[in-house]
């Protein structure tokens, strides 16, 4: 049986992701960061509601969304709106990435249920510690 940082590696590796932005140079760096860091089964939606689509059509499968907020004609944070009132993807771990900082923003991110937060642009570094916080990771 693994157990410690393989163990780790392993869970990572298993763990499914749907990244969701309307820029495809975004998706393209988002995935390569997950990849970076032993994810494989990552998924991209260039709207939210390709995305909204793919969480239904998985039933609860994924195991995180990381959305940007600024994206037509439903934004990140309607997506998440729509995820949190479903039964069913309720529970799904949720990051948002954005390119505003405002405190109205992050506020109304965290009053819809926002699992953390991102300001764009995005590091490997502050993926992977966003990433491991929501899985519980040092």
């Amino acid at each position: 049986m693994e157990s410690g940082p393989q163990q780790a590696m392993g869970a990572e590796r298993n763990r499914r992701v749907l990244i969701v932005d309307d820029q495809d140079t975004i998706l393209e760096i988002l995935r390569e960061y997950l990849r970076a860091m032993g994810m494989r089964r990552v998924d991209a939606a260039s709207s939210s509601s390709q995305a909204l689509a793919m969480l239904k059509h998985a039933a609860g499968d994924y195991d995180l969304v990381i959305a940007d907020w600024n994206m037509e004609p439903l934004s990140g944070l309607e997506l998440l709106n729509v995820v949190r009132a479903d039964p069913e993807l309720a529970e799904t771990p949720f990051i948002m990435i954005t390119g505003e900082n405002t405190k109205d923003r992050v506020v109304a991110a965290i009053k819809s249920g926002v699992t953390s937060y991102m300001v764009k642009p995005v590091s490997l570094e502050t993926l992977r510690k966003r990433v491991n916080a929501v899985f519980g990771q040092a």
